[in-house]
């Protein structure tokens, strides 16, 4: 046998021994995998999910029920001072505005029972959105807790707070389709409505705020400061509109609320015309930037949702 035969011939013998007496080892793949696989949600991960989502929803639910007045205690109008009323500020919404929480209230407990159906139990849409939702419910809760007890300066980082939530659980549904109409109509519906409504709230409960907190507007009149944040509500509408690919829900909420802005502003006790002309403008163009962003996933193939 020639040298190199023989080297060889020990290099194969070396590694069967190597082979023989070294335990197996995984590979990268399997190695890169196995953290991935351990941190998988697991049934007992889902029910949490799930029975958290349920348990925020009711006490949401109870919360907006003492908020309304109607166990007795002060509705939201007058809690406060009355800052949030519809003529506190211009741009507060009407009365009649308010009625869209029953709506919103009914797809949130909708949701949080189509969410433990088995289909959307190990959905990764509901996996991901879940917590996000829970934690918008308990912020909602905790926004009529601070204005019950009149400490108004504190709603405002509240409802920051809570309208940052819901842009995250907003982005989060975008990534993930939803597997029929009915998931779309329970899910996107309710989260879209919810963001598109605290959206213009936002907007009135800092202007609240500030007003009570003696906020001159640096030689601004109130009209003008009106004018202002309206526009900005009226941005914030555009971009979910570009955002969302045209959904229909948080125009729907966000344009309810300023049309009840332009009707508070033209009949009620705190008239101001340009405010209600910015109001009617900013709706205007959010329908428009809707329409506009459907149009545009239509003409690239894509189904608006």
């Amino acid at each position: 046998m020639s040298a190199s035969h023989e080297t060889t011939a020990r290099s194969t013998t070396n590694a069967n021994a190597n082979d023989a007496t070294t335990p197996d080892r995984p590979t990268a793949a399997q190695a890169t995998d196995a953290p991935e696989a351990s941190a998988r949600p697991t049934a007992t991960n889902d029910l949490a999910r799930q029975l958290t989502v349920a348990v925020s929803a009711v006490l949401a639910v109870v919360g907006s029920f003492i908020g309304s007045g109607a166990a007795g205690g002060t509705p939201i109008q007058d809690a406060a001072g009355g800052a949030l009323a519809a003529d506190a500020t211009p741009i507060a919404p009407g009365t009649g505005a308010f009625s869209i929480w029953s709506v919103i209230y009914f797809g949130l407990l909708a949701y949080a029972v189509w969410q433990f159906l088995p289909a959307q139990r190990t959905a990764e849409r509901h996996r991901r959105v879940g917590y996000p939702v829970a934690a918008s419910l308990l912020l909602n809760a905790a926004w009529i807790l601070s204005i019950q007890f009149d400490v108004l300066w504190l709603s405002i980082p509240i409802i920051a707070v809570l309208l940052g939530v819901l842009v995250v659980a907003f982005l989060t549904l975008l990534r993930w389709r939803p597997a029929n109409a009915l998931d779309a109509l329970v899910t996107d519906g309710t989260v879209g409505l919810y963001l598109g409504w605290v959206s213009i709230a936002t907007a009135a409960n800092v202007t609240a705020g500030l007003v009570a907190a003696g906020f001159d507007g640096w030689g601004m009149g109130a009209d003008a400061w009106a004018v202002v944040v309206l526009a900005v509500a009226g941005l914030v509408g555009v971009a979910i509109a570009v955002r969302g690919g045209g959904r229909i829900a948080p125009t729907l909420s966000l344009c309810w609320g300023l049309t009840w802005v332009a009707i508070a502003r033209l009949d009620g006790d705190l008239l101001s015309t340009p405010a209600a002309v910015a109001a009617i403008v900013a709706v205007v163009v959010v329908v428009i930037a809707t329409i506009l962003a459907r149009a545009r996933l239509m003409l690239r193939g894509e189904q608006p949702k």
